[in-house]
């Protein structure tokens, strides 16, 4: 399969790179990679798409957002979260979804926020929640020409470590990316999947 990994320099997106070794992965970042692109410029990603052609998958391992207790998130934060992680993906989606083959699927990221409380995280599970309503609804109206799925990670292991918490309670981002290949190579269209247990939830 050919597939573009946005985000390929990212924790995750990296291993999702390692992970497809045996097909033509097209890696796309910020500031390096293969291709450049900004999930958060619309216009950067019509650009992308179009020059690289056709592709029987996309992948969006790209995105973040304010994490910060509701009384100190402002507008700014509030704008960013949205127009990042939540838009910058669903612009992926508008964008890419006229370059996949038939029966080709998009996949983009979520993760466990959306689901599971905590402190200082509201802005990140509105953009996860929101993200994970926009794909269900989405993949009925493309009817299964364009598969779109959500992988939706706890809190990696790696990411722990490099904020200077115990790594045991995340999952090793090679695990993480297991559930990328899952779904690329699989049927599932509309699904959120859990990178824990590898089913929807």
């Amino acid at each position: 399969m050919k597939v573009i990994v946005i985000g390929a320099t990212g924790t995750i997106g990296a291993e999702i790179v390692t992970a497809l070794a045996g097909h033509e992965v097209i890696t796309v970042s910020r500031s390096a990679g293969e291709y450049r692109a900004d999930i958060q410029d619309k216009a950067s990603l019509e650009k992308l798409f179009a020059a690289i052609g056709e592709v029987d998958a996309i992948v969006s391992a790209a995105g973040g957002g304010a994490f910060k207790p509701i009384t100190e998130l402002s507008d700014e934060d509030y704008a960013f979260s949205l127009g990042y992680k939540l838009m910058g993906q669903v612009n992926v989606i508008r964008t890419g979804m006229k370059y996949i083959k038939p029966g080709g699927s998009i996949t983009v990221t979520s993760g466990t926020l959306a689901r599971v409380a905590m402190p200082a995280a509201a802005a990140i599970g509105m953009i996860n929640a929101g993200l994970e309503g926009f794909v269900r609804s989405a993949a009925l109206d493309l009817k299964g020409k364009v598969r779109l799925n959500v992988v939706s990670p706890p809190w990696v292991a790696e990411t722990l470590s490099g904020m200077g918490q115990d790594p045991a309670g995340g999952q090793k981002a090679a695990d993480v990316a297991k559930a990328y290949v899952k779904v690329i190579t699989g049927t599932a269209t509309g699904q959120i999947i859990d990178s824990q247990t590898g089913k929807a939830v």
